[in-house]
């Protein structure tokens, strides 16, 4: 769509203006369900002004991890202030999109909206007098079809074309978010086959995770309309580097960057000692959220970049958090970077957590150990214990064991989504573990 305006609606007067100054036909209404799958319905204009006033109802109970039968009556508020043409549908007669805060009949937050678990975490950060920025590195790949892994060039890092055939997906890719107001600071070709990397500016931690919900969207429909298909499956070649999602973040006070202290060693703040070692002392918990598909594990397995080992370290991209050095000294460069999460999970319950683990550093007064420079994929078993480092639970299953013993997280999805996301993910456990591969077939039945 070309010359799309951005809009910067504050209300929903402002909304329903541009709806009817740009002769808008639909409007999209989106949410996510437990696991961060888009939902969406659309209204036309004519119930746009009642949908701000009463919201729009809907059946909770046949979105996963929403509400049982018997209490399924949901209701959605568009939030006007994420109110923007969908770039990828035809300009004559636009379409646009707002997300949806879930609320019970009664008017109440309901506990299983995802947005409402980030909103109440940041809440919970603002009373202590944060804002939380992220700044999610989403890595993705483009295939021939959704049938099958077929790669469309053989690039690896930074490569140009001719061995990057990608560069015309992202490059539309990128104007397609620039349309709808979303900030992009890098885009490149990244290490395996067919696989790229669109970097997006950071944002206050809402407004990302409906950025990051609105990113995929934007991929997956630009990639179809050149014949291809972009998925954000961990790890869907053997022998490549899987899709990661680092997550870069920080907590702003009155204005500054409560992460920077240039008195201090690193130039990081005793603040942000202490959020990194709720990150690390947290990590195995918040695992299971942060990657939730039984193929994140694939990718979580040394030597791929993935990184397994809770430690944190400045220029060593082994260890699980590592603070960024581009900008040694500048305040608003300072920030800390977790390398584990990938870009298949719920964003808005994946900062959640990030957060809680990181406040819970703060109000607890974690001690931070030293930084491990070293490469710890090439360390044995012997000096790991040595230098006291963990590793990241190997699958699924034991993610959700971790998951399911902590309080810390259980307190910040609220119970409702913590039992449902549980629930769900050990069906999907106990799904994969009863299957029998061919890979078993073909190692065992010729000798067993």
């Amino acid at each position: 769509m070309a010359d799309t305006p951005i809009f910067n609606c504050k209300n929903a007067d402002d909304v329903v203006k541009a709806v009817k100054e740009y002769d808008v036909s639909f409007i999209q209404f989106w949410f996510v369900d437990v696991l961060g799958t888009l939902k969406s319905f659309q209204i036309t204009p004519a119930e746009l002004e009642a949908a701000f006033e009463e919201g729009m109802g809907f059946d909770g109970s046949s979105i996963q991890g929403f509400t049982r039968i018997h209490e399924s009556d949901m209701v959605a508020y568009p939030d006007p202030t994420t109110f923007q043409f969908v770039t990828w549908r035809p300009s004559e007669k636009p379409v646009a999109r707002m997300f949806c805060d879930i609320k019970n009949p009664d008017g109440s937050a309901y506990e299983g909206d995802s947005r409402y678990v980030l909103k109440r975490m940041l809440a919970k950060a603002a009373e202590k007098g944060y804002t939380f920025y992220v700044g999610p590195e989403l890595e993705f790949f483009v295939f021939e079809s959704p049938e099958s892994p077929k790669i469309l060039d053989t690039g690896g890092y930074f490569d140009a074309p001719p061995l990057d055939l990608g560069n015309d997906i992202r490059r539309d890719i990128v104007f397609a978010l620039n349309n709808m107001g979303i900030q992009v600071e890098y885009s490149h070709h990244e290490v395996a086959p067919s696989q790229h990397e669109i970097d997006l500016r950071y944002q206050e931690a809402l407004k990302m995770a409906d950025t990051a919900v609105t990113y995929r969207v934007v991929v997956k429909e630009v990639a179809r309309k050149h014949g291809c298909y972009a998925t954000f499956m961990p790890k869907p070649l053997f022998g490549e580097n899987g899709s990661g999602m680092h997550v870069h973040q920080s907590l702003f006070k009155n204005g500054k960057n409560a992460f920077f202290d240039a008195k201090e060693e690193f130039g990081l703040s005793a603040d942000c000692k202490k959020y990194i070692a709720g990150i690390l002392k947290h990590a195995k918990e918040i695992t299971a959220v942060c990657n939730q598909w039984v193929n994140s594990y694939k990718r979580l397995v040394p030597g791929y970049e993935a990184p397994v080992y809770i430690a944190w370290a400045q220029r060593n991209r082994s260890a699980l958090v590592r603070v960024p050095m581009y900008k040694p000294g500048k305040e608003a460069a300072t920030r800390i970077e977790l390398r584990s999460p990938d870009p298949a999970c719920n964003p808005y319950l994946a900062f959640a957590v990030m957060l809680a683990a990181g406040l819970k550093g703060i109000e607890e007064n974690y001690e931070l150990a030293s930084p491990v420079e070293e490469n710890i994929f090439d360390m044995d078993e012997k000096k790991q214990a040595e230098y006291g480092i963990e590793s990241l639970p190997g699958s699924l299953g034991e993610a959700i064991a971790a998951l399911e013993k902590s309080e810390v997280i259980k307190e910040a999805l609220g119970e409702h989504i913590f039992n449902e996301f549980i629930a769900n993910k050990k069906m999907e456990w106990d799904d994969y573990r009863t299957q029998v591969t061919e890979f078993e077939i073909k190692k065992y039945m010729p000798f067993l």
